[in-house]
């Protein structure tokens, strides 16, 4: 387990090297960001106004156990929920295949620029509306099974969910390079993973684990604000502002790394490349044999 998430830390900090040295790619969480909350609100503002939201998804509760009257509120709420997931993946799927296109084309001495990751993206329009459309599928699923029942399916919507995040690690990098669909993704994210079992996650929880240290600045101060909020406002509000911040910048950086490493630990697993800025040594332990 030690060894597991050195390895983390290693492909944590070579990740990070690349993104000092092209920081323009730490430009596509934040478009990815901002275009995520316009998604939200575009969905979550006409449900609310209209005063039939918190109602809805009481409903789909009530319904979920049987217990629900009104089918048609249920099935309304599902199929906005469903356009909902299939437009947020398909954003996030857009700008990650967009960082991880410029990270590919760094790794070979390449320098990316922004315009050249959004076309990547672009030409890979019905691979990445695929994708999302299975992920909101899966997610609308997990939705259901999680509303069942508070407790054994919020269980059992998390396991598979964990299990679905395992088996879909390299999805993205699949469909940036190989340019397949969805199925045959998942296939491949799948033989790449089965090769690098355990050691490949290992380190993916490493570099969580250590972008969690990161972040632990932030956490503080924004717990250090609620606290002293009531006695000192002026203070409690300036902690909270600076935590936020530091939370955001901690949370788009972590995004940045995440993808550069996935693509690095893919392009090893797949052709045994080792991507220039990344040793061998690392990316051969995150496939190392169990």
């Amino acid at each position: 387990m030690f060894q597991r998430f050195s390895t983390g830390y290693s492909l944590a900090r070579q990740s990070w090297g690349v993104l000092r040295a092209e920081k323009q790619l730490i430009v596509f969480p934040v478009l990815s960001g901002i275009c995520c909350l316009m998604v939200m609100a575009s969905f979550a503002i006409p449900l609310f106004v209209a005063g039939g939201g918190a109602e809805l998804i009481g409903d789909v509760e009530q319904d979920a156990k049987g217990g629900g009257e009104n089918q048609m509120q249920n099935v309304f709420y599902l199929a906005v929920l469903f356009l909902f997931y299939f437009v947020n993946y398909f954003v996030v799927v857009f700008f990650n295949s967009a960082l991880i296109a410029c990270a590919i084309k760094r790794f070979y001495g390449g320098t990316p620029t922004i315009g050249e990751g959004l076309k990547a993206s672009m030409n890979r329009l019905p691979q990445i509306a695929g994708w999302a459309l299975v992920s909101a599928s899966v997610g609308l699923i997990l939705r259901v099974i999680e509303s069942r029942s508070e407790k054994f399916g919020s269980i059992v919507s998390s396991l598979l969910g964990m299990a679905w995040a395992a088996l879909t690690y390299f999805v993205v990098p699949v469909l940036v390079v190989e340019k397949v669909g969805p199925i045959k993704a998942i296939r491949r994210s799948g033989v790449i993973l089965k090769e690098s079992w355990g050691e490949s996650m290992g380190a993916h929880f490493g570099i969580g684990f250590i972008i969690f240290l990161f972040a632990l600045p932030g956490i503080g101060l924004l717990m250090g604000g609620i606290a002293v909020l009531g006695a000192v406002p002026a203070l409690g509000v300036t902690l909270i502002v600076i935590g936020l911040i530091a939370l955001l910048v901690v949370s788009l950086i972590s995004s940045a790394v995440s993808a550069i490493s996935q693509a690095a630990v893919y392009l090893y697993g797949a052709n045994g490349d080792t991507p220039d800025g990344f040793e061998a040594e690392s990316l051969g332990a995150a496939f190392a044999p169990r």
